[in-house]
């Protein structure tokens, strides 16, 4: 059995194409290692949302081709697509596989095992032909439903290397969910690049959320992160179901109406804070994450001030902070008054402060309340951690307990680990 290593950088999206990968290879009879271990393959599935996400990415790719010169190497996601022509010139990697290919990576080895000279672009383009995969990395199912976008913001290079919008066909997704719930999954999660505009023959996100919140079975459905303008009016409702999970990743990016603008978002501070204080209205204690982008060309001290205030304002479960990153291709590289690099740490620093301590009044709330614990694994103490349905990290001080079953417990403290953790009691 050939031996496959992964490494997977960036989104939810790209963790559920390794998934699917990984699960297929598995099925083909390649033997699934830990990255760490001697592989016959190494698969980097990279991002390029920043420059930091490249740099990132094309570390992992030297050290692969310093410590493994032998194994094959392959290099997928955006940033190989996005420098597509210059890895396969280079003498880092034996194969690079666009987004538009990933799919067919496992096509790919068996054909180069096989002794033919093969180019993933002979294949056909797919986005979803990826099977439901039952042997993943992870306790939770990642389903995509949609991939692309069309909104081109104005810092954005995720079009150019994910394109345009289009949206996975809804039986497709509600099968996929009927056979990892019936694999054993317990909780299943919903991705893509922009899914609140997922929309297939009439079926938008809302009704398809619904369709999914019928499909009999043990599990509980969570969202991953959302733009703000991809809900419609009555969309709240669904969290009265108790399978959906009560967290929502909106994307803020910034509390300034005039940076948003020149960002070309396709909503407003206020429409944000409105839709905020909803959700924390009709569910109190609803956990609503977000991103915020410092330093963005233009951003004054005042406005950057006004992210601030809105964060405190809204009280963020947490905030994921990205300080501006220029992107060859954007609108945003030819803007005037492009922030310097010391100021843009400066402000960066400011938020992620601000985020741990939201973060710490947030998890403090849940004392003496309960949560229902999906166990993902164990300490070497053999407690029980994994996350409450809010996605709040819970550990249970007890041993005995089993991997992806669900527990009822009581919050009885909180305990500061690499963040704050709460520490919970079965009931």
């Amino acid at each position: 059995m050939k031996k496959v290593a992964f490494k997977t950088l960036g989104c939810r999206l790209n963790l559920f194409e390794t998934d699917a990968i990984a699960s297929e290879l598995s099925k083909r009879n390649f033997k699934i290692v830990d990255f760490a271990d001697e592989a016959d393959i190494y698969i980097v599935n990279t991002c390029t949302v920043t420059n930091q996400s490249d740099k990132k990415s094309k570390q992992v790719l030297n050290a692969i081709k310093r410590k493994h010169p032998a194994a094959l190497k392959i290099v997928t996601g955006c940033m190989a697509t996005n420098y597509k022509e210059t890895l396969q010139q280079s003498d880092i990697v034996d194969y690079v596989v666009d987004n538009d290919h990933k799919a067919a990576i496992p096509s790919v080895l068996e054909a180069h095992f096989n002794g033919e000279s093969v180019a993933p672009d002979i294949f056909d383009k797919d986005v979803f032909a990826y099977d439901a995969a039952d042997n993943t990395f992870h306790t939770r199912s990642l389903i995509k439903i949609q991939d692309g976008c069309n909104n081109f913001c104005t810092f954005c290079i995720i079009p150019k290397v994910r394109g345009r919008a289009v949206s996975r066909p809804t039986d497709d997704i509600l099968k996929n969910i009927e056979q990892v719930v019936n694999f054993g999954f317990k909780e299943v999660v919903l991705t893509g690049v922009n899914i609140g505009r997922y929309k297939y023959n009439g079926i938008d996100f809302e009704h398809l959320v619904e369709k999914i919140l019928n499909i009999p079975g043990n599990f509980r459905l969570r969202i991953s992160s959302m733009e703000p303008d991809g809900f419609t009016g009555s969309f709240f409702r669904l969290f009265q179901n108790p399978k959906l999970t009560p967290h929502l990743h909106i994307c803020l990016q910034s509390g300034s109406e005039e940076i948003l603008k020149k960002m070309r978002r396709m909503y407003t501070a206020q429409l944000f804070e409105n839709m905020a204080n909803t959700l924390r209205e009709k569910y109190p204690g609803f956990n609503l994450t977000t991103d915020i982008i410092v330093g963005f060309p233009g951003e004054t001290e005042e406005q950057f001030q006004e992210s601030v205030k809105m964060a405190k304002r809204l009280k963020f479960g947490h905030i994921h902070t990205f300080k501006y990153s220029v992107r060859h291709g954007t609108r945003a590289e030819k803007m005037p008054e492009q922030i310097p690099e010391k100021e843009k740490s400066r402000r960066s620093e400011i938020i992620r402060k601000l985020s741990d301590d939201l973060k710490l009044d947030y998890r403090k709330s849940f004392i003496g309340k309960t949560q229902t614990l999906l166990v993902e694994q164990f300490t070497k103490q053999g407690y029980a951690t994994g996350y409450g349905e809010h996605y709040v990290p819970v550990t249970v001080k007890q041993t005995g307990l089993k991997r992806n079953e669900f527990y009822k417990v009581k919050i009885v403290n909180i305990e500061m680990l690499d963040e704050p953790v709460l520490i919970g009691e079965i009931l």
